[in-house]
């Protein structure tokens, strides 16, 4: 796609590439969603200790990755984008991890 200076828009070319979603997928991540809505819900009613945490965070982690991936299309983007968004996320599961760490071995 050129714009009014004759350049090309990376942009329009990139949309090009990969097209809107289905609905049908659009449907199964909703309903995803859904599931993994409920999934916490039910994780809150079991006491698993420490592992509450873990559970909510997993749940939570996976319902994040949905959205990402598809409703804001990291998907479609290139590796060098993924790898930033990934390392992203390793720092924040370190961050929030020592913290837990720190509040369990408090007094």
């Amino acid at each position: 796609m050129t714009t009014s200076t004759g350049m090309t828009d990376k942009h329009g070319a990139h949309e090009a590439q990969h097209g809107p979603l289905s609905y049908r997928l659009l449907l199964g991540i909703w309903l995803g969603l859904m599931a993994l809505t409920a999934t916490t819900i039910t994780a809150t009613r079991i006491d698993l200790g420490f592992l509450n945490v873990v559970a909510a965070m997993g749940i939570a982690s996976a319902k994040a990755g949905l959205v990402i991936f598809f409703f804001m299309h990291l998907k479609y983007e290139n590796r060098l984008i993924k790898g930033m968004a990934l390392t992203a996320f390793v720092i924040l599961a370190i961050a929030i991890g020592l913290t837990f760490v720190d509040v369990g071995y408090r007094y």
